[in-house]
């Protein structure tokens, strides 16, 4: 069967700035990929990400380099063992589940799962900032049951106090996006105890986070920037609790399931995160994240104009795709 394909850069905007401890930006860049089979069409997206050495660019040019390889008919599980991982391979990964689903007339969760998809609680993301604005910022959110909350300076523990202040009944993630120091950890890690912090993201540099193997973890730390496919799985035991598992960092929902697998193999809780885009880059997510332990799929909650039809978002509750959007 030809295929065709067609990938094509996008951009939408963000509801105000999203600040990380690496920058802050204004814009969701985004890819989308689509492939199409027997007159009917299945879409993925991708976010390049510049910490991965990734751009709309790079992106763009790999997608192009399978041009002959999709327009084929290679599979998913070929297309993980000749493409690396990284937010090209999740675009064209993601397509390929939606084609498939639309040309068997079988939803992709029921491939996947073995019952129906519910909604989910996801949490909501407050930008990094000064502690009186991330306390403004927790009051206004006080009303969502989970926020995740970017922090990663050399002390956030004002910050922290102020968003505990803001919304005292809210569970909180912490993410330090790589931005805490072997010399800072115990002194974070006691103040995230003291304000009932409920896990703790990537506290050190992927790479350089051998402090946290036999330091005592008053809360749970979760592996993102440290964990990208399911080969890193075993090598993080020693020094955290969970995993962060994103579509664009595991390149596609097929590694993605094998990497969910592997974490619950290993005794690890799982969180399923998202860059920030649109509905069509949450949709394959939410299926992944049935059951998780922690679910971070905001991306649309935080721009000015999403897709349409998008993912249906009731205050912190996001529902399964339906099927004109993905899947």
């Amino acid at each position: 069967m030809h295929r065709t394909l067609l990938a094509t850069p996008e951009t939408f905007p963000i509801a105000g700035t999203f600040t990380i401890s690496r920058g802050a930006k204004t814009m969701a860049e985004v890819v989308t990929c689509t492939i199409g089979a027997s007159g009917l069409i299945g879409r993925g997206e991708c976010v390049p990400y510049a910490r991965y050495g990734e751009s709309v660019a790079g992106v763009l040019a790999a997608i192009e380099e399978m041009r002959g390889a999709i327009e084929d008919g290679i599979g998913r599980e070929e297309l993980a063992q000749v493409m690396p991982a990284g937010a090209a391979r999740n675009a064209l990964d993601c397509a390929l589940w939606d084609l498939e689903a639309k040309l068997s007339g079988v939803p992709t969760w029921q491939v996947i799962n073995t019952s129906a998809p519910q909604k989910l609680v996801t949490a909501y993301t407050l930008s990094l900032g000064e502690p009186e604005a991330m306390q403004r910022q927790a009051a206004e959110q006080a009303w969502r049951a989970l926020l995740k909350v970017k922090v990663g300076t050399v002390d956030d523990a004002a910050r922290i106090r102020a968003v505990r202040a803001g919304a005292p009944e809210s569970a909180i993630i912490l993410d330090a996006n790589e931005g805490w120091t072997a010399e800072n950890l115990a002194h974070h890690f006691s103040i995230c105890a003291e304000a009932r912090i409920a896990l703790v993201e990537q506290p050190l540099p992927a790479g350089d986070d051998s402090a946290l193997r036999g330091l005592a973890r008053p809360i749970p730390v979760c592996a993102d920037e440290s964990v990208h496919r399911t080969e890193d799985v075993a090598s993080l035991i020693d020094r955290y609790d969970a995993i962060n598992i994103k579509l664009d960092k595991a390149g596609g929902l097929t590694e993605a399931l094998a990497l969910r697998e592997a974490a619950k193999r290993h005794g690890l809780k799982i969180m399923v995160g998202c860059m920030v885009g649109t509905s069509l880059g949450m949709a394959p997510a939410v299926l992944l994240a049935q059951g998780a332990d922690f679910v971070d799929l905001d991306g649309p909650l935080l721009l000015a104009r999403d897709r349409e039809p998008g993912l249906h978002y009731e205050g912190s509750s996001v529902y399964p795709p339906d099927a004109t959007l993905w899947g």
